[in-house]
């Protein structure tokens, strides 16, 4: 059973003041120092009372060019995404239509049928072997 620990009002305060004030150089080391159970709950803290300017804020300033950039590269890895989904089912239905023929064929080893057989399926046309 997990144990739930509940913090006063003025302890609160105090985590988040010695923030403020510098005694305490980060969420984690104030979580250490005063054995709170995460660097996560103070950070909670320190929204709930305000003291938004203790959170770290990330700018990032762009060019349009570097925007463009970047949503043409978005698009490119979700078109990259779907062709690899596309030739995950070509393979599985190849896969499945080689275990087919050979059981159709009475061959019990798909595995050694292949190895038997990979010179002349390699030289067979692409489009031949697609009809």
């Amino acid at each position: 059973m997990k144990t739930v620990v509940r913090y006063s009002e003025a302890f609160k305060l105090q985590v988040v003041r010695e923030l403020e004030e510098g005694r305490q150089s980060s969420f984690r080391g104030a979580s250490e120092a005063y054995g709170i159970g995460g660097a996560v709950t103070v950070r909670d803290w320190v929204r709930k009372y305000g003291k938004t300017h203790l959170l770290r804020k990330v700018v990032r300033v762009e060019t349009t060019e570097e925007r463009n950039e970047l949503r043409k590269a978005k698009e490119r890895i979700r078109e990259l995404e779907k062709a690899l989904v596309d030739a995950h089912l070509d393979l599985r239905l190849e896969r499945a239509w080689m275990e087919l023929a050979c059981e159709t064929g009475g061959v019990d080893d798909v595995e050694e049928f292949k190895k038997k057989h990979a010179g002349l399926l390699s030289t067979v046309p692409a489009r031949a072997a697609r009809k």
